[in-house]
């Protein structure tokens, strides 16, 4: 393995933890903080014409007021099923239609549902350091494969050893700022 492919398969490795990073912000984004916010019904998939569709395919979702979610449907024939899904989750409330505008006011969250939300978020983001530590792990044992081959030299391995950790360790410290800033989000009342 040459020099310039181990360069690669750092980058990659680098790259495939950014990838998890970002993931791991869209999942945070569809939790239930004290906020109304559109992300939310981001998984809410709606029978339309045969075909189960993400529901920003077929409307508009909009915060008006701090905690409520506005579900506009584009084709008035779809509001029916978009209500219908939109029952099958627990907000706390009931969705209620005005004409083709589905309005659903999230009740503010309790202490515990908050310390509850907290624990998913600390255990999400555990999740992601596993990740992290994983794809440090498979690039580092194909660098020592090449090293026992005879193609890298000790001094290159453990070089390349300190790089990897080092884009481990900023990784995992950046998924550790997202999770105390989702936490703080989660605390402030």
């Amino acid at each position: 393995m040459a020099e310039s492919s181990i360069a690669d398969l750092i980058s990659e490795a680098e790259m495939e933890m950014a990838e998890k990073i970002e993931k791991f912000k869209r999942e945070l984004t569809s939790l239930r903080t004290g906020r109304a916010n559109p992300q939310l019904l981001d998984s809410v998939q709606v029978e339309y014409y045969g075909a189960r569709v993400p529901l920003k395919q077929v409307a508009a979702v909009s915060v008006p007021e701090p905690r409520t979610l506005e579900v506009r449907a584009w084709d008035a024939g779809a509001v029916d099923a978009i209500e219908a899904e939109l029952r099958k989750m627990d907000f706390g409330s009931s969705p209620s239609r005005n004409g083709g505008v589905i309005r659903i006011n999230l009740p503010p969250m309790t202490e515990d549902q908050r310390k509850k939300m907290v624990k998913i978020v600390h255990t999400m983001g555990e999740d992601s350091r596993v990740q992290m530590r994983n794809i440090r792990r498979e690039v580092l044992e194909k660098i020592k494969k090449a090293q026992k081959a005879g193609e890298v030299t000790e001094d290159d391995l453990e070089r390349h050893e300190i790089e990897v950790q080092k884009h481990t360790d900023a990784y995992v410290n950046s998924v550790d700022g997202i999770v105390a800033a989702k936490e703080k989000e989660l605390l402030t009342v």
